[in-house]
């Protein structure tokens, strides 16, 4: 399926619902980023329940805007990605430690129980796992202060 092939509800539930052009309806259907970091509004596929794609959406954008914004809230539900803006403080630099971060919703701590939770995702950006299993997103190393990139450089 195309992007018009379908329209995007809210079942009685609040689930989100697809219909197809030929009017089966699909209900509890997830959206799925393709790319979540690197092209995070383009390659989008719309999930069945019974784990089959059911429809692909190639640029967000081209969405009606209602069709956007409920895979947009559908999505920004289901993946919590914490962007670190700034290292505050960390306890020790052997592991495990604790970590004191300010990040895109506000302020944190955390643990990190070794130096590999913390992941290169290219040259610039790094993705840092918690002792829960949170990923924490750092998009670009050189965004960061210089108090932040000095404490980091001691775990890379």
């Amino acid at each position: 399926m195309t992007t018009v092939d379908f329209q995007l509800t809210r079942n009685s539930h609040g689930r989100l619902q697809l219909t197809a052009s030929d009017g089966s309806v699909h209900d509890n259907v997830v959206p799925v980023r393709a790319f979540p970091i690197a092209a995070p509004t383009e390659g989008i596929a719309l999930m069945g329940a019974d784990g089959h794609e059911l429809a692909w959406i190639e640029r967000l954008d081209s969405l009606p805007d209602a069709s956007r914004a409920v895979v947009e809230a559908e999505l920004a539900s289901r993946e919590f990605v914490p962007e670190i803006r700034r290292l505050i403080q960390v306890s020790t630099f052997a592991t495990p430690s604790t970590w004191t971060v300010d990040t895109d919703r506000g302020e944190t701590r955390f643990i990190l129980k070794g130096e590999e939770d913390i992941r290169r995702l290219g040259t610039a950006t790094l993705m840092i796992a918690d002792s829960h299993g949170i990923q924490f997103l750092i998009r670009d190393l050189q965004s960061l202060d210089r108090h932040s990139r000095k404490l980091l450089d001691r775990f890379l």
